[in-house]
């Protein structure tokens, strides 16, 4: 298909003389390669169908950039209403893309940190929610094991009495740091449940395995030789954790696993703490 009747306002916006512009070749070899296809087709498709359409596609400068454009074609027909020829107008719309994307940047930063505890950074309760019940899901369905850990901070408490709320601050800031970094599988999730206390969902995991993660959580704490000096079991920072493994049947309820768990934590800190309880 020839072009005819290029008007000299296509060289101000992409840089091409007019008369290059000779068939529909040179307009589909003058768009960004992951947009060329699509248009091509979505326009040529339209064209032949007689319909007026449009489509934004990245256009090719003669100085090898590119940039946005909105190609608006209107189909012109005879008397008789044959279609008689295809009228396209090009607009530059960069700017409306640049803020469309930054608009795009920000919307997914804002549902980013909805789902992130402001303070430590890690995931918060409504993505631990979320997370869970998916994991439940599909361990049930795949009749999986399911392993949690329940993680508390020893006499955290004490400890912000003793240092104070910015010392507190930045003892949870480090803990899940560290806590996070013992969580290694791709699908492993760590966050934060609720004030000095965090939570790691372990896929496909028993209960022995569950056991030598909720060691290495212990094993990190310690190696960081954070000092306590209000602590009734160590001069370091310590933590308790209470952790539970299931294969859940459809008469199993997430809340009850959950619950046991939290119960075998309440007995690691009743038998004195620093140490790890299984539900």
């Amino acid at each position: 298909m020839k072009l005819d009747d290029i008007g000299p306002q296509i060289e101000d916006l992409l840089g091409w003389a007019p008369s290059s512009w000779v068939s529909v070749n040179d307009w589909a070899e003058r768009m960004h390669p992951d947009d060329q296809k699509w248009v091509v087709d979505f326009c040529v498709s339209q064209s032949k169908s007689g319909t007026d359409h449009e489509a934004d596609y990245r256009a090719l400068t003669k100085d090898g950039n590119y940039v946005w454009i909105r190609d608006v074609v209107h189909v012109a027909r005879d008397e008789n209403g044959e279609v008689e020829a295809l009228i396209g107008f090009m607009f530059d719309i960069s700017e409306r893309k640049e803020t469309e994307q930054k608009l795009l940047d920000l919307q997914k930063e804002l549902e980013e940190l909805s789902f992130k505890d402001g303070l430590t950074g890690v995931s918060n309760r409504r993505m631990l929610d979320s997370v869970l019940e998916q994991e439940w899901v599909r361990a049930r369905r795949e009749q999986q094991p399911l392993s949690l850990l329940l993680i508390d901070i020893d006499f955290f408490k004490q400890f912000n009495d003793f240092y104070g709320h910015m010392q507190g601050d930045d003892c949870l800031i480090k803990v899940a740091q560290v806590l996070s970094e013992a969580a290694t599988r791709s699908r492993d999730f760590f966050a934060r449940f609720g004030g000095e206390e965090f939570v790691m969902v372990l896929p496909e995991t028993d209960a022995e395995a569950a056991q030598k993660i909720a060691q290495r959580c212990q094993q990190f704490i310690f190696k960081q030789q954070i000092p306590h000096a209000e602590s009734a079991v160590s001069q370091i920072l310590t933590i308790s954790i209470g952790s539970g493994t299931v294969i859940p049947s459809h008469k199993d309820e997430l809340r009850d696993f959950v619950d046991r768990i939290d119960r075998a934590l309440y007995q690691a800190k009743q038998a004195g703490r620093n140490r790890i309880q299984a539900a």
